[in-house]
């Protein structure tokens, strides 16, 4: 069986670094649903630039290295 690990947005830069975003509906943010961007972290190696799982709350916090949970909320102006 071929298991995918599909990042919701994937962008690459300018200057070639990759970013990843997932979206979550979840209210917490746990080491799971981080999954896929350290595959993506992986894969890209030294052009992995940062990860976040955006969800919804409105607290902010690291998950490790180049990785973080974003509340939706802060993309609102």
């Amino acid at each position: 069986m071929i298991r995918k690990h599909e990042v919701d947005i994937v962008l690459e830069r300018d200057d070639g670094m990759i970013e990843g975003i997932e979206l979550s509906a979840a209210t917490t943010v746990k080491s799971g649903h981080f999954v896929r961007l350290r595959k993506l972290a992986e894969a890209c190696k030294d052009r992995f630039a940062f990860g976040v799982v955006l969800y919804d709350t409105t607290d902010l916090g690291p998950f490790g290295d180049k990785l973080a949970a974003v509340p939706l909320s802060s993309l609102r102006g």
